[in-house]
């Protein structure tokens, strides 16, 4: 299929030319960077269903021919590729008018690309060592953009962020290296017929280090020490990137390929999943509720739900699978929302901390509703689209006699309807602040993302029904869980 490697040359080729016509014309990056996201999301939307390999360079592999470096079009990374495209499309949006208080605006939609491309790449691979190239495009990128302010704040942010992100990158190599040494292969399909399931001790250690590299790209805990400075530091429309899509996408999604399609999953791996799981969730919204930064609120909020997606892989039946994508899409949508609310918040007061809003319904009344529908879904409450999600985890849980884990994945909802009423309560009512008596709505295009991401948090719920979640949840979730079944459908196309 000719399509896939557009996937990363498109988002590649504009990050080459924006920075070269941004110095003329600053609108006209914003206008090529707009009809790329907007390009890649529709491409997308037209591979749903469809399935295929292309082999770079033509290398088809045949009988006394090594194997070559191929992406693999399937059901998950079809799911992957619409969740980048559609939040990489709407953050675009929000930037045409956020990203005017910043200089260099034409850099930034090139790190922004150079971002999306790494990330297409991570979703499409079927070749370990290229997975890692292509995380580390994505990281290097997110390096940059969450220093993109070049404050102290920021900077130090980005420090923490590339030392412990390398941290990360080193052990998922090290991971690789075993593998190859073990397999004498890099292509995932060819790694997975070799090893069969029968996992040694070397696996076994080839498994701990990749559950520590993306644990850490996926900021679980205990090694989720890099976000809660990262996510508040960047701009806005980064911070919705990272936590909306970037650690799932090099982080949740990478470690999933690897350990149900590449190495197999064990009850070990699964009851450490699971653990994971529900320590991120806990953890990250008792840490969420006593914050006063609210971009360092949302960011903590973000490991919680994380934990929710880990919780589900854990599990490992296909319901749960299909429930914790369904959540992992969710998620992307509602908490890029609440991020693009924070930048309007910030774009129009100048301030981050809770303590000193109050009052914002009235003089915010698009940021204040939009704000309000993405805390209920993310809390959980019908009928938005965090309910189902999450809901149908619970009962993943329940079906799989795992009773403990459903009954933390309900507490932690409760808990955090809790906190983000407390958001709710700080920043839009009570009593106005006099030093925010001038605040306004944010411009146009800003309330347009927030709009759209506002309704995608009450349609969404809709991909549970039989047509939705036929065509996209429940195929990403055989292909994941039929495991190294996935090399014979691949050495198969």
């Amino acid at each position: 299929m000719q399509i896939i490697p557009l996937f990363v040359a498109i988002p590649l080729g504009a990050a080459f030319f924006i920075p070269m016509i941004g110095r003329k014309n600053p609108r006209l990056s914003d206008t090529l960077a707009n009809i790329t996201t907007l390009a890649l999301l529709l491409m997308a939307l037209s591979v749903i269903g469809k399935s295929g390999v292309y082999w770079m360079g033509g290398w088809v592999p045949r009988l006394g021919v090594p194997l070559g470096i191929n992406l693999v079009l399937d059901p998950v990374s079809v799911f992957m590729l619409i969740t980048i495209t559609l939040i990489s499309f709407l953050v675009t949006v929000y930037s045409i008018q956020y990203m005017d208080k910043f200089t260099a605006k034409a850099r930034f939609y090139s790190l922004f690309l150079l971002m999306v491309a790494g990330m297409n790449g991570v979703a499409l691979t079927g070749d370990l060592f290229n997975l890692y190239v292509f995380l580390e495009i994505a990281s290097i990128a997110s390096y940059a953009l969450v220093a993109f302010g070049c404050q102290h704040e920021e900077l130090e942010a980005s420090f923490k962020y590339l030392i412990l992100g390398s941290v990360g990158s080193t052990a998922i190599l090290f991971g690789i290296g075993i593998v190859y040494a073990m397999t004498g292969s890099l292509n995932m399909a060819q790694i997975a017929n070799v090893i069969g399931g029968d996992l040694k001790a070397i696996h076994l250690f080839a498994v701990a280090l990749f559950i520590s590299g993306f644990g850490l790209k996926a900021a679980l805990v205990p090694f989720h020490a890099w976000l809660p400075d990262a996510h508040p530091s960047a701009p806005a429309p980064i911070s919705a990137m990272l936590s909306g899509v970037l650690i799932k996408t090099i982080g949740i999604y990478a470690l999933a390929r690897v350990m149900f399609n590449v190495i197999g999953l064990t009850p070990l791996t699964s009851y450490i999943l699971l653990v994971l799981g529900t320590l991120s969730m806990v953890v990250g919204v008792l840490l969420a509720m006593g914050q006063d930064d609210i971009k360092r609120f949302l960011a903590y909020s973000s490991i919680s739900q994380v934990g929710y997606v880990v919780l589900a892989i854990g599990i490992g039946t296909r319901f749960a699978i299909a429930a914790g994508l369904f959540h992992l899409i969710n998620h992307a949508v509602f908490k890029s929302l609440l991020f693009l609310n924070s930048g309007a918040i910030e774009y129009s007061t100048g301030t981050r901390d809770l303590n000193k809003m109050g009052g914002l319904r009235d003089k915010m009344p698009v940021t204040s509703t939009t704000s309000l529908i993405g805390s209920m879904s993310i809390a959980g409450i019908p009928p938005f689209s965090g309910f189902w999600s999450k809901l149908l985890i619970i009962m993943a849980a329940v079906q799989a006699e795992r009773y403990g884990f459903a009954a933390w994945a309900a507490g932690v909802s409760v808990l955090t309807l809790a906190a983000f009423m407390r958001l709710q309560r700080k920043a839009f009512f009570g009593e106005p602040k006099e030093a925010y008596a001038d605040a306004k709505e944010a411009p146009a295009s800003m309330q347009v993302s927030m709009v759209c991401l506002a309704v995608l948090c009450v349609v969404m719920g809709f991909l549970w029904v039989p047509q939705a979640k036929d065509t996209l949840l429940i195929p990403a979730a055989k292909v994941l869980q039929e495991g190294l079944n996935y090399a014979s459908s691949v050495l198969g196309m």
